[in-house]
């Protein structure tokens, strides 16, 4: 049940984004269209698999500002645990190869995303430092996974620079999302996944840092998302 549940969840991704395809032509570029596509994923994968995913500080999340929100990617799977959470107005960075994904890739791009081809650092932080005049002048927040790879549940990884340097640059506040590890476990004859919990941090302000402050940063960040994810995997009934 668990292989059947996970292959239904899956395939839903190809179907609901090609449905999703005829909104992202009518409204181009609009990210609010990312915000619709990635709550209606997560909600039906997560149906699909069986999941329970208990939120924590969701008021955390600002709604009426620009944010770049801070995530740790653990599996593929973390666009059901975590794709619902996305504020108004918002877009992902993504690598480059997601494009070529049968229809989730058309909308990703559609959906202005940032797509960067992470094998290239120093252009990838100067595309993520480009952003930031698109956060102040059009108030989009940005989604980024800063390890820049999966660590499937073995802990949270290093960060890469450009999510900070574009924080720094815009004034905009840093927002963690922080999932508990999880490693696709399962329960019961049914197959159902073991609930993955998330918290939500309060945003870490910007305003009046420099590029200077980039290592601090990312260290302050990275020790309060690390503690964070600890602290969620003593949360009753997340076991």
């Amino acid at each position: 049940m668990a292989v059947a549940r996970k292959i239904l969840a899956w395939l839903s991704v190809p179907l609901i984004c090609m449905l999703a395809l005829i909104g992202y032509i009518a409204r181009p570029f609009n990210p609010d269209n990312n915000r619709l596509l990635a709550w209606t994923l997560a909600r039906v994968g997560r149906c699909l698999l069986g999941m329970k995913r208990p939120l924590y500080g969701a008021e955390n999340m600002p709604q009426d500002r620009p944010t770049v929100i801070i995530a740790n990617h653990q599996q593929n799977d973390d666009l059901f645990v975590v794709g619902d959470l996305l504020p108004p107005r918002t877009v992902a960075v993504g690598k480059s190869s997601l494009v070529w994904l049968p229809f989730f890739g058309q909308v990703f791009w559609l959906g202005g995303n940032i797509i960067l081809n992470r094998g290239r650092s120093h252009k990838a932080v100067a595309a993520m430092q480009a952003t930031s005049d698109a956060i102040r002048k059009d108030r989009k927040s940005i989604w980024v996974f800063p390890e820049g790879t999966r660590s499937r549940g073995r802990g949270l990884g290093s960060f890469k620079k450009g999510a900070f340097h574009t924080a720094i640059a815009a004034g905009a506040p840093i927002t963690m999302v922080c999932a508990g590890e999880y490693h696709s476990q399962t329960r019961g004859w049914a197959g159902r996944r073991k609930s993955v919990p998330v918290h939500i941090l309060p945003p870490v302000e910007t305003t009046g840092l420099t590029r200077d402050d980039v290592p601090e940063l990312m260290a302050r960040c990275h020790q309060q998302m690390a503690d964070a994810i600890t602290a969620l995997g003593h949360r009753p009934g997340t076991a």
